[in-house]
């Protein structure tokens, strides 16, 4: 994982543990691979419109899918709750806001239910770099989907994972903003609704 360009520097035994929370269970999507493709768009916001609290956001950033099981609900608040624990005990004199990391965190479970007027700045590009893949070209989107669907095959019925997916990219396509901030929207938008009518029909 390259945290080469972050705001702070993690220990070598805080990274090595932290990538090895991201390969179990062994993930298709939600892996070391997504969170590289989240801190690229960290990074673009870094040199853009910039970050308010860096260093919480990165934090965000390589914790929010840290622990991940397809069907469960408390994945967010598990991987809010291990983020803590690391800056506890990797990072204690470093000055990171944990309570805000696990915040930001948190707001990942609630994709698709939240309104920009509900958060600042920070939270809707955060919210916006996880979800930005839905603006990605055609071929990386079709890997993303189908990584999905592997995350959760044999976890739930493959009729229903389909209906409720549909039903969740065809809620994300009826938004009047798929994304929050500015930045995200004038990038993204419209391959990101590309993408959405391509699979939903």
């Amino acid at each position: 994982m390259d945290t080469q360009s972050l705001p702070l520097s993690l220990p070598p035994q805080q990274l090595a543990e932290l990538e090895a929370a991201y390969a179990q269970p062994p993930r298709a999507y939600h892996n070391v691979g997504h969170v590289q493709a989240v801190l690229h768009h960290y990074r673009d916001v870094a040199g853009g419109p910039g970050w308010e609290q860096p260093r919480e956001v990165a934090m965000a950033v390589l914790y929010h899918d840290a622990i991940y099981e397809a069907g469960r609900s408390d994945n967010e608040l598990r991987s809010a709750q291990l983020a803590v624990a690391a800056i506890q005990r990797w990072l204690p004199e470093a000055g990171v806001d944990a309570a805000r990391v696990a915040g930001l965190i948190e707001l990942t479970a609630r994709h698709g239910q939240l309104r920009a007027d509900e958060l600042d700045a920070d939270a809707a590009l955060f919210l916006d770099s996880d979800m930005a893949i839905l603006g990605a070209p055609p071929d990386v989107f079709d890997a993303y989907d189908r990584g999905i669907a592997q995350e959760y095959s044999g976890k739930v019925p493959g009729f229903l994972f389909r209906l409720n997916r549909r039903r969740f990219l065809k809620g994300v396509l009826a938004q009047p903003r798929i994304f929050f901030s500015d930045f995200f929207h004038e990038r993204y938008d419209a391959a990101a609704r590309a993408n959405l009518r391509r699979v939903t029909g």
